[in-house]
């Protein structure tokens, strides 16, 4: 597991030093479900490269990617779940606040993720038996504050519609953040920036989060309490799991 776990960080490294180097190249860019919802070419290519190095040194892997056509059950076999820009919006318009994320399972084990600010160059890594850092320094589990002290990840249209309950909790805190993505969001949790955060998503979008939160005294889970499919699209909060039934209170 060590092996794999060195390999996983350095391929993720080489992922964002491409992006990095193309960062201002022409872009082919394509609409998906909405024009909102945007993939480019190169979004494409990292997924493609991340998965033939990892199909090639541990053929009988398999790969859950946003831009594949295969999705694998995390519950069987040995499962990497790739995002190779998770906020691709803010990749193309601001060229910055965009993560590539990994999440590494064993019949439906999280073993361990990464969640990678590529502009910052900043890593988060570990979760299950490996302690998470944020590159060579570790992170401090929950520490607990009142939701009064707190602000959470939550974006304008999911407050604007109470969806779930979410602006019922917001309310209770000091405010909100959007950051036009779920990786950065989580990264913010997992820092001690952001109490909470939810959002609608898929499971490249929270794989990483919901490893690497365990071993920090958070929990991602559906914003009805339940646990998350790793199936299609779903509403999920990363939470403390000191705070878990005062918030899922809330969202009742």
């Amino acid at each position: 597991m060590d092996t794999k776990y060195t390999f996983a960080k350095k391929i993720v490294v080489e992922a964002g030093e491409f992006l990095r180097q193309h960062l201002y190249d022409s872009l082919d860019i394509q609409v998906k479900s909405h024009f909102t919802d945007l993939v480019t070419h190169l979004d494409q290519q990292v997924e493609e490269d991340l998965s033939c190095k990892i199909l090639t040194r541990y053929p009988e892997d398999k790969i859950l990617g946003e831009e594949g056509h295969s999705q694998p059950s995390v519950s069987e076999g040995n499962v990497w779940i790739i995002d190779p820009i998770d906020g691709t919006t803010n990749f193309i318009v601001q060229q910055e606040d965009f993560a590539v994320l990994l999440a590494y399972f064993e019949n439906g084990v999280g073993k361990f993720a990464i969640i990678y600010d590529v502009m910052k160059d900043e890593m988060i890594h570990g979760g299950s038996h490996y302690p998470v850092y944020l590159n060579d320094q570790p992170l401090v589990a929950f520490q607990d504050k009142e939701l009064k002290e707190s602000l959470i990840g939550l974006n304008t249209g999911l407050y604007a519609q109470n969806v779930d309950g979410l602006a019922n909790l917001a309310n209770h805190t000091l405010g909100t953040r959007s950051f036009g993505s779920a990786g950065i969001g989580f990264a913010r949790v997992l820092k001690g920036q952001l109490l909470a955060q939810a959002s609608y998503l898929y499971p490249w979008d929270y794989g990483a989060a919901a490893i690497l939160g365990e071993s920090l005294g958070y929990h991602l889970i559906t914003t009805d309490g339940g646990q998350p499919r790793f199936q299609g699209r779903e509403m999920v909060i990363l939470l403390p799991k000191a705070k878990e039934k005062e918030i899922i209170t809330l969202l009742e």
